[in-house]
């Protein structure tokens, strides 16, 4: 197989960052918008953080949390399985506002993109961290 000329890595081509950016902003408004009847999305705010989408661009993973709720909590999981009962009505409506060859198939996970950064916050807020943080780097002494 020949490799794309244009590739520059193993990380997403610009194709890929694209089309998952659009199917990100589609799916939030169509969410927002509540055009899904179903009462378990709609009285709930989704945020949806990223799309990752395959290099054949039929496969899209969908980052999602609750606005305001944990991830280990029941909303999680309810929003969760709600998302996935819902998976080819959204694609439906989602692709019906894009020119793509392809439906992408749809496939939820919950973001734990903000829990980490919490975490990050809590452990350079420790103080024995804030400790070594103002400490002098040993490596000035090597030169």
């Amino acid at each position: 197989m020949a490799k794309n000329r244009f590739s520059s890595g193993d990380g997403p081509s610009q194709r890929q960052l694209r089309v998952g950016e659009l199917i990100r902003r589609t799916l939030s408004d169509v969410l927002i918008r509540g055009e899904v009847h179903d009462p378990d999305l709609n009285r709930m705010s989704i945020t949806v953080g990223e799309v990752r989408t395959s290099p054949d661009l039929k496969v899209a993973t969908v980052f999602v949390a609750p606005l305001g709720g944990t991830l280990g909590g029941e909303d999680a999981q309810v929003m969760l399985a709600a998302l996935r009962r819902h998976t080819g009505e959204l694609r439906h409506l989602i692709t019906r506002e894009m020119t793509l060859k392809y439906a992408p198939d749809l496939r939820f996970r919950l973001d734990e993109t903000f829990d980490r950064l919490d975490e990050t916050r809590r452990l350079f807020s420790d103080e024995k961290v804030q400790r070594d943080i103002a400490r002098p780097d040993d490596d000035e002494d090597l030169e």
